[in-house]
Order: C-alpha cells, then structure tokens, then sequence
C-alpha cells in the first residue's frame, strides 16, 4: 500500500498538516432542492444548528452551499446565494470561530461576501471554469481553494454522452483548473484537487476514479473525496452492477426517505456510504466531505489506523 503523502496547508491563519490523519468536512447545504435533504437546513437558524452538530459529532470544517449541484438542478444568482448563506456564515462564525468554514461556490462576488464574513475556505466544483475571477478572491484573502473536475453543468452533466478515456478527460481539466489558478496569482500551497465523483461521470467511471485514486499523486496537491449520499455508491449497495441494466438506467435517490425507510432499508445505504468513505482514504484522500459525520467517523478512524500501521512497518 503506497503511504499518504503529507502537506501543510495555511487555514484562518493556522498551519494544517494534511495526511497524518484524515480530516472530514461537514456539508450543510442551504437550498431548497438539495438531492440529499430537500431544504431542511434553509432557515439559518436550523442550518447553524446542524453545522454545529456536526461540529460536535468531529468535523473539522464546515462546508457551506447556498446553490444545488445536483444533477439537473438551475443555477441561482448571486443575489440569491448570498441570501442563503452569509446568515449561516456569520452566525456559525461568531458561536464557533476555530471551526474553518468553506463556502461551496462558484462564484466571485459570493465568495468574497463569504470569505468576509468569516469563511476560511473556497470550494469550486467548477474548477474556475465557471467564473475565473474566483481565484483572484483566495489570492486576495490567502485562502484554500479546492479544485473540482465537473463535465458540463449540473443541469446537464448527466445527460450529455460520457467522456471515452475518464482518466484523459479529469486529468487535463485538473491541469487546466492549476494553471488558471496559478495564473491568477494563488500560490500552489493553498490549492487541494477533487476528482468530482458523481459529476458528469458514469457509474463504472467513479469506480474506475476509484480504483486508480493514486494516480493524482502526479499533482503533488493534498485530495479531497465527496462520495457521500451519491448515487453511484446507492446502486451497488443495493446490489445494482457497474453497468445500469435497461430498465433501470437511473437508480432513485432514497437519501432524503432514509428515515422513514426503516433500520433494516436504511443500513445498506450506510455502510455503502461508509465502505466509500474507507477507499477513498486507503486510495489517498487527504480530506472528505460527508453529510453523516457521526456515521463516517468510524470508516475514517478505521481507514487512518491502517494507513498509520502502512507508515510503521517502514
């Protein structure tokens, strides 16, 4: 098993050493049309309470989305984003001021409004493909900013013919997504890659991401996995192939039913969550982000003991 490489990453003025252990990333997502849990978290109040929970279950940052991702879902504009985030920004910030808080965005204006108001983070699904002013925002304010690989939009990503060659298609928009922020003036330091599992890639392509996970050692940048809640993770956990079967090309999202399924329903879904969870750090994940916290922590405790063992028989 290849060991972890180590980074040092400069968060809210403190220097994070990355790959000793994992560190996990909660997700709120302040929207209405979250695939995950369909608005739960809009009002401020409830949002900044679950991100403190969170907090109290181990998570070590906070992740803060005011737009879906999801497949299919519209873009919003900034005006409305901001709406939605800078409250749970500010309040998270003055009740839990140690806890780094990133905002999920791809947009300039809303990040800067965020970074201000006490977000120490940029999380770019688009990989500044979107709005490339962004990176102009974590040089101002010396803030990490993640890297994702995303084909197309949400609204589209999985709908439009899959890339042939994964592999070719998420390295080269990776190394696209480096030089426009190099470009921009943000040191290498601060830049951490996500490989978008789920993101305009067909079920065996996250798998085959997977499976080659430390081919992104080329990059020499800390990782960050999100397989959480995903529905590529949902099928084979159900028993579903790597292939979609005819009558079944889209596999339902039981997420937001998961409590009124039953233990029994419900399990499956969990433990495939959390056998992701594991891989992703045995493959080289510096960071994952979870909806779960509580539910994760024992695959992350599990997965960094076998990593830590790895580094002591050398």
């Amino acid at each position: 098993m290849k060991i972890r490489p180590q980074f040092e990453l400069r968060v809210a003025g403190r220097t994070v050493r990355l790959g000793e252990r994992t560190l996990i990333m909660g997700v709120v997502n302040v929207t209405p049309d979250s695939f995950t849990d369909g608005g739960r978290f809009l009002n401020p109040g409830r949002a900044i309470a679950h991100a403190l929970e969170l907090a109290r279950q181990g998570a070590d940052w906070i992740d803060v989305g005011g737009e879906s991702t999801r497949p299919g879902s519209k873009p919003v504009t900034a005006e409305e984003e901001l709406r939605r985030v800078l409250p749970v920004i500010r309040g998270l910030h003055s009740r839990r001021p140690s806890i780094p808080i990133s905002v999920d965005t791809t947009k300039s204006q809303v990040a800067e409004e965020a970074v201000r108001a006490g977000a120490a983070i940029i999380n770019d699904v688009s990989g500044l493909r979107f709005d490339p002013r962004l990176a102009g925002v974590a040089r101002r304010y010396g803030t990490p900013l993640i890297l994702m690989h995303l084909r197309g939009r949400p609204e589209t990503m999985q709908q439009k013919p899959f890339a042939r060659a994964i592999w070719r298609s998420l390295e080269a928009s990776l190394e696209g997504a480096i030089r426009r922020a190099l470009k921009a003036g943000v040191r290498r330091s601060q830049l951490i890659l996500d490989p978008g599992l789920g993101f305009g890639k067909s079920r065996r392509q996250n798998y085959e991401i997977l499976a080659g996970l430390t081919r992104l050692r080329r990059f020499h940048l800390p990782l960050l996995l999100g397989t959480s809640r995903k529905s590529f993770v949902q099928a084979i956990a159900r028993g579903e192939g790597l292939e979609p079967s005819a009558r079944r090309r889209r596999t339902q999202n039981l997420w937001p039913f998961v409590s009124a399924l039953g233990a029994q329903q419900a399990a499956p879904l969990q433990i495939g969550d959390a056998a992701a969870v594991a891989i992703s750090i045995l493959g080289g994940a510096h960071i994952i982000r979870v909806h779960d916290v509580e539910a994760a922590l024992p695959a992350v405790r599990i997965a960094d003991a076998v990593l830590a063992a790895g580094r002591s028989e050398r």
